[in-house]
């Protein structure tokens, strides 16, 4: 069914349809922080969650959430046949409801179609007819502007089924603007926020990461600790250029710090690399968290039990983008170290191959599927105890709370929508690059391993019928990485409103 929403400019409290967009595997975390939130009608779809709600929720969604990457305002849904079908449906909208010829715009589109191949060309569609319904009106066209655009539009279409939305957040959310540098490979600020958050620690311990590059989760984790919004150091939002803008409703939410809650506990972070540790230092100052992080130089291996109870959330290398010279021997020493140093608390651990995690050698009590960019990862939990299983049972204790059985759950899902794997080099083209803090290409390896065996079985049989009698050893090009690309982080540079001297008041002062 077709439906058009022309409230952009209209002043009142009434409720309407948003769409928050997130990772792969993170979006029952994205519904279970909308719920809380107080959004109505929230539902879980494939790399995003629908819900409904004010201005109000829409500017705090934005500015609260920590699992969202994107915030949707569809204004049309429509079903079409053809690009000429997009254009005419485009057509239909008042488009003065939203711009004007002194306005810029740009649009974004993601299309999973067989009747649309390419995005960008549905994206073209979209933009002439705006411009050409300008045109026929004013004599006059606004103008495009990619970088930094007064509306931000984008297209979704699945098959036939279109929607048309406002972006109403510009940069992805992602960009917290706390990241002054960073190393290779960073943690993408959203994910790190979910896998806190789907470990339920909420500042009620200690909090450790023994390999924690750039400091993202530990920056992360002090603002869950606090409940402070990783909006907080954003220097904009797409909706403040909306002709509908509210400032003072988002003055009021801005400056609004009731919510925030004491911190009693320390957040710890080590790496190898003295350089990592510069960096995590400078991004925790620029976020005004040094009184609750630490950071120190120190290899894993040398990790002793700490004093207080903790909990440990890291992301060690996978080996993909980056690697230590041993690999699986990193990953058996996190194992003896978790068992020997880290007895009676928990630890999280997020990687891709399968034989990094048999190294560990431990049991998890949890395993949860969740997407690093293309790489389909695991994030598991081991529950360290002394003792046997039994004993620890009996004392009272569980391996899995009822919420953690419920995220095991969904990596039966996960399975189901393998299909998602086959649109990963389309969706390269297709979604925005500040989504994600690296480029990917993604190799289809059961298909690859597949072709190398029947490869050498050929050679074999060649070799047989020749007499060579001799069969080549492949162990050493077995398990290694195929293929990466890497991109640097580019978050801009500065602390955001709290620094800027301009119209939020509630961090102008200078808390370092």
């Amino acid at each position: 069914m077709e439906q058009e929403y022309n409230s952009i400019n209209k002043k009142d409290d009434s409720q309407f349809e948003l769409i928050a967009k997130t990772f792969m595997g993170l979006e029952p975390v994205l519904a279970k922080e909308l719920t809380q939130m107080g959004a109505d009608n929230v539902e879980i779809g494939r790399r995003m969650v629908s819900f409904t709600g004010n201005k109000e929720l829409m500017y705090r969604a934005n500015f609260q959430l920590h699992t969202a990457i994107k915030i949707l305002k569809p204004i049309k849904h429509f079903k079409a046949q053809s690009a000429d079908d997009v254009y005419n449906r485009i057509m239909e909208i008042d488009w003065s409801y939203y711009l004007d010829n002194d306005k810029t715009f740009a649009v974004d589109s993601v299309v999973f179609s067989e009747e649309f191949r390419h995005s960008k060309f549905v994206a073209y569609k979209v933009k002439d007819a705006i411009v050409d319904q300008f045109r026929e009106k004013t004599g006059k066209r606004p103008n495009i502007s990619v970088a930094n655009p007064d509306i931000r539009l984008h297209i979704h279409i699945a098959e036939d089924k279109c929607t048309l939305s406002l972006d109403s957040s510009g940069e992805s959310l992602h960009r917290r603007g706390y990241r002054q540098e960073s190393v290779e490979a960073p943690l993408n600020e959203v994910l790190a926020a979910g896998m806190i958050l789907m470990s339920g620690w909420k500042g009620d311990t200690d909090f450790i990461d023994p390999m924690c590059g750039s400091g993202t989760l530990l920056v992360e984790a002090a603002l869950i600790a606090r409940n402070m919004a990783p909006g907080l150091f954003r220097k904009e939002y797409a909706f403040e250029k909306w002709n509908d803008f509210d400032k003072d409703l988002f003055d009021d939410i801005y400056n609004d710090d009731s919510q925030e809650r004491e911190f009693k506990h320390k957040i710890y972070g080590y790496d190898i690399d003295m350089k990592a540790v510069n960096t995590a230092r400078l991004n925790v100052k620029a976020a005004g968290l040094t009184s609750d992080i630490i950071i120190e130089n120190a290899d894993f291996k040398d990790f002793k039990q700490p004093e207080n109870k903790a909990i440990m959330i890291t992301n060690p290398p996978y080996g993909e983008r980056i690697s230590t010279p041993d690999l699986l021997g990193t990953y058996k020493m996190i194992g003896e170290t978790l068992k020997k140093q880290f007895k009676n608390n928990e630890a999280w651990v997020l990687s891709y191959r399968q034989e990094c995690f048999d190294q560990i050698g431990l049991k998890p009590s949890i395993k949860i599927p969740v997407y690093n960019g293309s790489l389909e990862c695991e994030l598991r939990k081991y529950q360290m105890f002394e003792g046997r299983l039994r004993d620890f049972r009996e004392e009272g204790n569980i391996l899995k709370t009822e919420e953690e059985k419920r995220a095991m759950a969904e990596k039966h899902r996960f399975k189901k929508n393998r299909e998602f794997k086959k649109r990963l080099e389309e969706e390269e083209e297709n979604e925005e690059g500040d989504i994600r803090t690296f480029t990917f290409h993604r190799h289809d390896i059961d298909s690859f391993m597949k072709k190398d065996r029947e490869g050498r079985n050929m050679r074999r049989n060649r070799e047989d019928r020749e007499g060579k009698g001799y069969r080549r050893n492949d162990k050493e090009s077995r398990g290694k990485g195929f293929g990466k690309s890497f991109r640097k982080d580019d978050d801009r540079q500065g602390k955001g409103r709290r620094d800027s001297g301009n119209k939020y008041k509630r961090f102008s002062k200078n808390n370092e």
